[in-house]
């Protein structure tokens, strides 16, 4: 079956939940990106995305990239769908207009983002990585280095990467070694080995950005020594023209489990002499630069997780309509009837449905915190909506990518023993979704900063002032007297009181007792990924409650499809809060020894 991009749901949750009429007259750069625009760009990009990067997918996983003498050919039809991609000006949509970008808010941007990913998750990641890429430079790149490298990364004709991992040093960046040694010319020479890297190496594109984390010679030990530099795979001349080829190299790629068409190189820097590289900003502040890089990427990951996940809900529910297989339990027809018709499938694809909705709702939400965050006049509404976003980037990336195993492993489940089988084309998302909670950091690094970072730092007051927020949706579902909004308001308070105490529990044994609020630490970003996305369903129930007549089935699918969150997905919480609160001391009991 093919994709059908949700663009309905999304422009549901980018006006009501995201508040982008708000956005759009506070922030006088977006005053062009209202609803209609908002509208006008969904549709176009579902357009590409759907006829076609979105056929490719399946291609991609038969007959993926492949190297050979240092070459790495991408699947048939890659080049061509970037070339589209490029020249309807995608890559650039969210980047600045200075640098010929189209200056769209995150919270359009990010919706076209999961298109993108659940169209074709492995061409996807060439465009997250350039954006990436941009990122850092914008923030720390010099006036010529943005100008140089910039304008032709947002045209896509050079595409770009990030190149943290060694082989010794995982996601322990203290251990990196690659070395920089400075030149007479104010440049320096690169060597070393970098593996995993995305993109690496491929043939959509003119030129390669590599950002690279190294060490220059005589830096102090440990991260505070990590510088980061801009090796292009072609050095660029003065004219903005390619010069010769970099002494940078793909010496192989990965052969994985999934995201198979999506190159993942080893790259091998100045092994014919050295690889010559610009420092980005000031020696050994690589790392704070670099995060900027990750941040944007940690973000689109969990968008990653999103798309995949409709992806399969999409595949699951016309294979459901179709599969005829046993009588209905309740006896509504004579004989064998389509599988949608028992309860258990059903509670499948609502589950698949409600996490799919929820995580797209949260990370909606947190787009456009985003946005407020970057460009909002008002200082103060700027720093608040900052550490919003700061909070929701490890719940975004973190519950939306272990939410996306969750919900591709059902899709493989409702096709019964034909989701086993590769054909049918189930599996493939469940074997992609798997990288999402491990690369950018895996759950529990993610779930580590949550503790340590945008917990326990200011003990608990962010945290305490989100769930503030879920208390008045909580009042304001409590003046309703519908069925659906008295079972969501059960469900929010009770997860906002686990979420409390777990937050106590955190707050407090961080500095005391790390092991025992660390052990928590996953548990404690599945609660609080579960109650906000729970938040941003129970804020969609009230509009859609207060709009039925305006499109009767959408509005109560919207109203359904919260209830069933509350009643079957909240609840998890009060297992995670016990599992928290009580359970720490038996993740560390069992002596080393006897493992």
């Amino acid at each position: 079956m093919s994709y059908q991009a949700p663009v309905k749901d999304m422009l549901f949750n980018i006006q009501h939940l995201a508040g982008l009429e708000t956005l759009t007259q506070q922030i006088p750069a977006f005053a062009d990106f209202g609803l209609d625009t908002a509208g006008a760009v969904l549709e176009e990009c579902a357009k590409l995305t759907q006829d076609v990067i979105a056929p490719l997918n399946w291609e991609g996983d038969k007959n993926p990239s492949f190297w050979k003498d240092g070459q790495v050919t991408t699947t048939p039809g890659f080049k061509e769908a970037f070339r589209a991609y490029a020249e309807g000006g995608w890559q650039g949509l969210q980047h600045p207009t200075d640098f010929g970008g189209q200056g769209a808010p995150k919270t359009i941007a990010a919706a076209c983002n999961e298109m993108l990913q659940a169209a074709n998750m492995s061409f996807a990641l060439c465009p997250l990585l350039t954006d990436g890429a941009v990122e850092a430079l914008l923030t720390a790149g010099s006036p010529e280095q943005q100008a140089t490298f910039i304008p032709p990364l947002l045209e896509g004709r050079w595409t770009g990467t990030m190149n943290l991992t060694e082989p010794q040093a995982g996601s322990d960046l203290a251990l990196v070694r690659t070395r920089a040694e400075p030149q007479p010319d104010g440049t320096y020479k690169i060597f070393g080995t970098k593996i995993f890297i995305t993109y690496g190496e491929h043939d959509m594109a003119e030129n390669i950005v590599h950002l690279v984390l190294a060490r220059v010679v005589g830096a102090p030990e440990g991260v505070k020594g990590i510088s980061l530099f801009i090796v292009p795979k072609f050095l660029v001349n003065a004219d903005g023209s390619l010069g010769a080829r970099n002494d940078a190299h793909c010496v192989s790629i990965e052969h994985k489990m999934g995201i198979k068409a999506s190159p993942t190189a080893v790259l091998q820097f100045g092994d014919h002499g050295g690889a010559i590289g610009q420092l980005i900003g000031e020696e050994n502040r690589g790392l704070e630069y670099m995060f900027i890089m990750m941040n944007a990427a940690r973000y689109g990951v969990g968008v990653q997780g999103i798309g995949i996940a409709d992806r399969a809900y999409q595949k699951a529910v016309a294979y459901a309509k179709d599969r005829v297989q046993s009588r209905p339990v309740d006896g509504s027809k004579p004989g064998s009837a389509t599988i949608i018709h028992h309860p258990d499938v059903r509670r499948m694809l609502m589950t698949m449905r409600a996490l799919t909705e929820g995580c797209r709702a949260m990370a909606s939400t947190a787009a456009a915190a985003f946005d407020a965050a970057h460009h909002h006049p008002d200082a103060d509404a700027r720093k608040q909506n900052q550490a919003f976003y700061d909070f929701m980037v490890p719940l975004v990336k973190g519950y939306s990518t272990e939410m996306s195993l969750e919900v591709t492993s059902l899709g493989v489940q409702v096709h019964g023993g034909m989701g086993f089988i590769e054909e049918t084309g189930a599996a493939q998302y469940y074997r992609d979704a798997k990288i999402l909670t491990i690369y950018e950091g895996t759950t529990a690094i993610q779930a580590n900063d949550l503790v340590g970072r945008k917990t326990a730092r200011d003990g608990g007051q962010l945290a305490r002032g989100i769930a503030g927020q879920i208390e008045v949706t909580e009042g304001q579902l409590a003046q309703r007297d519908s069925a659906a909004a008295r079972a969501v308001l059960k469900a929010l308070r009770a997860a906002r009181e686990d979420f409390l105490a777990a937050v106590d529990y955190i707050a407090g044994s961080a500095k005391a007792n790390p092991n025992a609020a660390y052990a928590g630490s996953v548990p404690y970003l599945m609660l609080a990924g579960n109650l906000v996305a729970g938040w941003q369903l129970a804020r969609a129930l009230i509009v859609a409650e207060d709009a039925l007549a305006t499109d009767k089935p959408f509005m109560q699918a919207k109203i359904a499809t919260a209830r069933f969150y509350a009643e079957h997905i909240l609840p998890r919480t009060g297992a995670l809060r016990s599992a928290i609160v009580d359970g720490a001391d038996s993740v560390t009991e069992l002596s080393l020894e006897a493992f």
